[in-house]
């Protein structure tokens, strides 16, 4: 039986608290938005910060995924280091888009446990207007930890809504993730936990794809 890289990644991850379940949304969130994460090349990122929206050139017709994660946005991105992912944003976004999206979602993998069969699954994903991926959460060092945290890619009427509705604030906290990883690197990972955003246990509504199952 073959082992996926994820898979292999997961065995040397530690045991997750007993209280936390393998899927969780953690968000930074208050009444009235969520906070997620993307990376841009600073040709894009940095008007959206200035301007707090999205510029023409942000391309609605096409899928963009969107992390609540910090630190899984941070793995995915190498602290912002990684081309065409140098400004690192935190995108405040309306809770019922959030959760809108959540709704109209379908996972972006095939789920025996979720659909009756893989045909009506391909049906479903072509229909919906987002998609739910559930990736190991990492840790300061960006090692995968045993349980999974939510992307969500949003496509057609969701990705134009998310740029052009949805959007509250955006900032640029490439600043932020420079100076947790140069605590992370030079031995400091108290003090780089301190600075990370606090991301609690989201609501997230009932049907969202993946919540199901806890193991």
């Amino acid at each position: 039986m073959s082992t996926t890289p994820d898979a292999l990644d997961a065995l040397d991850a530690p045991a997750p608290p007993a209280s936390e379940p393998l899927r969780r949304i953690r968000a930074r969130y208050t009444e009235r938005t969520v906070t997620v994460y993307q990376a841009y090349a600073p040709a894009l990122g940095l008007p959206a910060a200035r301007d707090g929206r999205f510029p023409a050139a942000w391309k609605r017709e096409r899928m963009t995924w969107i992390k609540p994660s910090f630190l899984w946005m941070m793995y995915r991105c190498g602290w912002g280091e990684k081309a065409d992912q140098e400004t690192v944003l935190a995108v405040e976004i309306d809770r019922d888009g959030f959760d809108w999206a959540l709704r109209q979602a379908c996972l972006s993998h095939y789920d025996p446990d979720e659909h009756p069969d893989r045909g009506a699954w391909q049906r479903e994903l072509k229909g919906s207007p987002a998609r739910v991926q559930w990736d190991p959460e990492r840790d300061l060092r960006l090692r995968p930890l045993s349980y999974r945290s939510l992307q969500l890619g949003l496509s057609g009427e969701a990705s134009r809504r998310y740029a052009d509705e949805w959007t509250v604030a955006i900032r640029d906290v490439t600043p932020l993730a420079q100076e947790i990883r140069a605590r992370v690197r030079s031995g400091e990972t108290a003090a780089a936990a301190a600075l990370l955003p606090e991301e609690r246990p989201y609501p997230a509504p009932e049907g969202t794809p993946g919540l199901g199952r806890v193991s």
